[in-house]
């Protein structure tokens, strides 16, 4: 359903800073005094590129560039839209923005261009959001599971589901309205066949949806340990590159140090911190540091608790390994096998897993890389990842809980279809969350404000 005739906002589309070509992006209903006050003319062809001054309050050319006009509803928006396409300096952008303001134009909110196309059916919400996260992008693999959802992958998906149990609540609805008529009804074995294929269907794109949040988010990587057990070398080793200072004086690495890293299309946002040891044998400097390792931990996803090979798991490690956060995802790095003379391997100890390598010759590189994939949870067999926010896992678990009762109710000998129709039903209302069919206003705005202001 269109929106109402909106006022006329303005933005840069462009990234911040210089740059050969910057655009600025108006859009509302009736661009014409704009087309007029801007470039002096009355009226512009749609979707032809213009050449044409910019023009200021007094008729002095601002910039020289093209215009391109896309009139409702055939635009990003839906609106009518107008694109000026000059040179990317900010002084320039900044003035041609200034003047669209002078004719009345007011600056965009964040994602205001966005959530516009949403309202007007331009795209679903899930679409919306792919907006967002494709120019977020931290990897190839995440840009183009990205790139599935905005061209609908995801979507039409949660459609077809809909579809499925909209057809399902019709029948049953049917029964319970007319009892007494001759209507037909699926037998209880049909029934729970298209639950359970329901549920299987569900479950699928809740599998895919989990490792495309994980392409989309990443995993939060703690390093940590006692002194001197190679974190440092560790980190440098994972990034191919020096980014931590490397030296055999215990209490090197004072302040964390940040690097994001990529493995088979993961993005891991490792986290070096200072060695963890008795605070009386530490100057005030490397207490600090330590105070800042524990801070790391608590926020990580994942610790990667780095000992000695040759000195094995002391009562230095088990102490760090009993403060960590019970729930926390962790590995146990035994480095140094270089000097233990031991190979390269991957053992489980219970829930544990310890990889033994070289940070220093890189030997059981790969092993570790293997090892924290499988504790993220990445399923490179999982085919055409779409990108997935956590509020799309979470609607797809509900909808998955409703189908479960759903399920359980056909089951009983008797069972009770209003309350089987009302799982139906919320397990519809979760799933068409997902593309915006219902959704609250507070969401949206909440969705729409973290775009970049532009888009």
């Amino acid at each position: 359903m269109p929106t109402p005739p909106a006022d006329v906002i303005v933005a840069i589309a462009t990234a911040p800073g210089r740059g050969g070509i910057g655009i600025v992006r108006l859009s509302g209903t009736d661009l014409s005094p704009w087309i007029r006050g801007l470039l002096g003319r009355a009226a512009l062809p749609p979707r032809q590129a213009v050449h044409a001054n910019f023009l200021g309050g007094e008729g002095a050319a601002l910039d020289d560039g093209i215009a391109l006009y896309f009139a409702a509803p055939r635009s990003y928006t839906g609106e009518d839209v107008l694109e000026l396409h000059g040179h990317g300096g900010p002084a320039v952008l900044a003035g041609i923005v200034q003047r669209c303001v002078e004719l009345g134009a007011r600056l965009a909110e964040p994602g205001e261009f966005t959530r516009r196309a949403f309202l007007n059916d331009k795209l679903d919400l899930a679409q919306a959001e792919a907006v967002a996260d494709l120019i977020d992008a931290g990897t190839a693999a995440a840009a183009r599971a990205a790139m599935r959802s905005l061209s609908g992958d995801f979507s039409r998906e949660v459609r077809a589901l809909v579809d499925a149990l909209v057809h399902l609540r019709m029948f049953t609805e049917a029964t319970l309205d007319f009892p007494d008529e001759d209507v037909e009804f699926i037998e209880a074995a049909r029934a729970r066949d298209q639950v359970a294929e329901l549920a299987a269907r569900v479950a699928g794109i809740l599998q895919r949806a989990r490792q495309g949040q994980l392409l989309r988010e990443g995993l939060q990587v703690v390093l940590i340990g006692q002194p001197n057990v190679g974190k440092s070398s560790l980190l440098n080793r994972l990034a191919k590159d020096d980014v931590a200072i490397v030296t055999a004086i215990a209490g090197t690495t004072r302040d964390a140090v940040r690097q994001q890293i990529e493995i088979a299309g993961i993005a891991l946002h490792v986290i070096d911190t200072a060695g963890v040891r008795d605070l009386a044998a530490a100057d005030e400097v490397e207490r600090l540091g330590i105070a800042r390792t524990w801070a790391a931990a608590a926020a990580a996803d994942c610790a990667l608790v780095v000992v000695d090979d040759a000195a094995g798991i002391s009562a230095g490690d088990e102490a760090i390994l009993a403060r960590l956060p019970a729930d926390m995802r962790r590995l146990v790095v035994h480095n140094k096998i270089d000097l233990s003379a031991w190979p390269a391997r991957v053992e489980s100890h219970g829930a544990v897993t310890h990889v033994h390598l070289s940070a220093r010759t890189g030997a059981g590189i790969a092993l570790l890389e293997s090892a924290l994939l499988q504790v993220a949870g990445w399923q490179a067999t999982v085919p055409d990842q779409f990108l997935a926010r956590e509020r799309h896992v979470l609607a797809l678990k509900a909808a998955s809980t409703h189908i479960a009762a759903a399920g359980e109710l056909l089951a009983s000998l008797a069972p009770a279809l209003e309350l089987f129709a009302e799982e139906l039903k919320l397990a519809q209302s979760a799933l068409s969350a997902i593309t915006g069919e219902f959704t609250p206003d507070d969401l949206l705005g909440e969705i729409f404000s973290r775009f970049c202001i532009g888009k």
